[in-house]
């Protein structure tokens, strides 16, 4: 297990001294965050996950922190790298649960995360409020898990908008039948892949190459040449930020250039519009915004100013509206305790105000408005389909990679 982060724990102490008239530093609230710093999916959480993080706290504590019934208490953020292990994630949750004695923790960063460590926030009583977790187990999981919710969507909807997008393409005589169908092979690319070949056999295209991959595979190559062997007309691949960025380089590489090329995490980051540049117009990956919505945009220029980066198209302003949901969940109580704030979060008649607009859970703890497919358009990504938000953009079809 990975020491405390050092450098933000001495930052957390540091705005709580310097706020005025703000609680004493005895008596923050502790909020616990374990992920990846380190492992194969430590860049995607480096632009995603922790800065979103270490922007809401820091919001939070130069505004006076939170307000209790018993006056205003701060934020101390308490930092443990996960690895992209689950058995790490698990022991971080226990660690932060039981030896720091955190009041709250940040869900964890990816499905496969969120799914190991559920069970520890589940047994100590922790609300598990998660922005990077895509499933179509919701039913099962609130269902065994009462207190984890669900910001970020459904595999099952994402499937259903990819294979829309499709559907709508070739309608208009853009593209043909055939799809490549690949994915890594962890608890979300499997089961995205799986449904996803469901919906899209349902919708009549022909799979004509399908296969998946280990997390952390360096070799992509022989991937890119299976599919483009198979002469589709679009190529999804359901991955992760290290397999999304070297996907896209073999197929430059291979001028394997389909009409509708689809890479899942990652796809959103600036940092890969960054890499690819004209090459990256037309590619579709999951997610989007609508990045003409003020409240996104105030949202970008203060993670500009303090990250020194941009957030990505997607998750990073859905990792910071679960804080958001917390937070207001736990001024609306007025309290730290959490089985009281949970008591609020479980109760589906409130609604919360976030940078992703309202947010309410449904009785399977599901928000229920969520994009799903954006595209790289002149320089942004933006969101092509949504479930119940404003400002989607149309399609526009790939030309190559030139």
């Amino acid at each position: 297990m990975k020491r405390r982060s050092l450098m933000t724990t001495v930052a957390a102490v540091a705005v709580m001294m310097g706020s005025l008239g703000a609680a004493s530093a005895q008596d923050a609230i502790k909020l616990g965050a374990a992920a990846p710093k380190t492992g194969p999916l430590a860049g995607g959480a480096d632009v995603t996950h922790w800065p979103a993080v270490r922007l809401w706290v820091h919001q939070t504590n130069e505004a006076g922190g939170l307000q209790l019934a018993d006056g205003p208490a701060l934020i101390e953020l308490i930092e443990y790298d996960d690895q992209t292990n689950p058995q790490q994630a698990i022991q971080a949750a226990q660690r932060l649960a039981t030896q720091d004695r955190v009041d709250f923790m940040v869900a964890p960063y990816s499905t496969g995360l969120n799914l190991a460590a559920a069970p520890i926030f589940s047994q100590l009583g922790y609300p598990q409020i998660t922005g990077t977790n895509v499933t179509n187990q919701q039913p099962e999981l609130s269902a065994q898990f009462p207190g984890m919710f669900f910001v970020l969507g459904r595999t099952g909807v994402m499937a259903e908008d990819t294979a829309q997008v499709l559907v709508d393409l070739r309608e208009s005589g853009d593209i043909g039948n055939r799809v490549a169908l690949v994915n890594v092979a962890d608890a979300f690319g499997i089961e995205m892949s799986g449904i996803s070949r469901a919906v899209l056999e349902e919708n009549g295209f022909e799979i004509v190459y399908q296969t998946s991959y280990p997390l952390g595979t360096q070799d992509i190559a022989p991937i890119i040449d299976g599919a483009k062997a198979a002469n589709p007309d679009a190529f999804i691949a359901w991955s992760y930020p290290g397999d999304t960025f070297a996907l896209t380089d073999q197929a430059i590489v291979q001028d394997f250039a389909p009409s509708v090329f689809f890479t899942a995490v990652a796809t959103a980051f600036p940092s890969y519009y960054g890499r690819f540049g004209q090459q990256a117009e037309g590619v579709m990956g999951m997610g989007g915004v609508n990045p003409d919505d003020p409240a996104f945009q105030a949202f970008a220029e203060a993670h500009q100013e303090l990250a020194g980066q941009g957030p990505d198209f997607w998750a990073s302003a859905s990792t910071y509206a679960t804080l958001e949901i917390l937070g207001q969940a736990i001024e609306a109580t007025g309290s730290r305790d959490r089985a009281v704030v949970m008591e609020y979060l479980q109760d589906n008649s409130n609604s919360y105000e976030t940078v992703l607009g309202p947010v309410q859970f449904n009785d399977m703890n599901d928000n229920e408005r969520y994009w799903t497919v954006g595209q790289w358009q002149d320089g942004v990504f933006r969101g092509v389909a949504a479930r119940g938000r404003d400002g989607v953009s149309d399609v526009v079809l790939k030309d190559g990679w030139d």
